[in-house]
């Protein structure tokens, strides 16, 4: 890993900004350019750190956006400690949110005031398709890191499972993180 330092809180910041308005279907569908940009590009992180820190965040109860502070928390602690740690969690989540949370509330009142248009409806059924590729992105991406196919074939299984039921399914993300960590406890995955 290289080093990351006070220099690099403003890249980390404009890449997250950058990320903010392409995170359709919620910030976890930007998990794969995070990885390029933290891991591949930059290495500020390395394969395990990266998936812990989304594994870590996704765990805890809040938004799932949780894990963007927590690579920028991690990026950040590698480099200089608690100080940069906190500068760089709280530079990759604005950078997250001010874009995103701007357009979303200026749209969402014109949308709400125009909502009959037809060109809103097809909107919405034209952007499922991008939503669902994004999503399964993020599963391959995710599930790569568990290993060869092969061998450990139940995690890929749970991952894919996981996918189709978010997909298909109304059923709540909570629930298949419990079952996770049922079959986790259980020793089977």
């Amino acid at each position: 890993m290289t080093g990351f330092d006070l220099g690099e809180v403003l890249p980390l910041f404009l890449h997250s900004l950058s990320l903010s308005l392409l995170a359709v279907g919620g910030g976890i569908t930007v998990v794969p350019d995070f990885h390029r940009f933290l891991v591949s590009e930059h290495a500020w992180l390395d394969d395990a750190q990266f998936t812990s820190s989304i594994a870590l965040a996704q765990s805890a109860p809040g938004p799932n956006i949780l894990y963007i502070a927590l690579l920028g928390w991690n990026a950040g602690f590698n480099g200089g400690g608690y100080g940069l740690a906190l500068l760089s969690a709280m530079a990759a989540m604005v950078g997250m949110l001010l874009p995103s949370t701007t357009l979303t509330l200026t749209i969402t009142r014109w949308a709400h005031r125009n909502r009959e248009l037809r060109v809103l409806r097809a909107f919405k059924q034209g952007m499922a398709p991008i939503v669902v590729a994004l999503l399964l992105a993020t599963v391959w991406l995710l599930a790569s890191v568990l290993g060869n196919p092969a061998t450990d074939w139940g995690l890929w299984l749970i991952s894919l499972l996981c996918f189709a039921l978010l997909w298909k399914t109304r059923l709540h993300l909570l629930w298949m993180l419990a079952g996770g960590a049922v079959l986790g406890a259980l020793g089977w995955v």
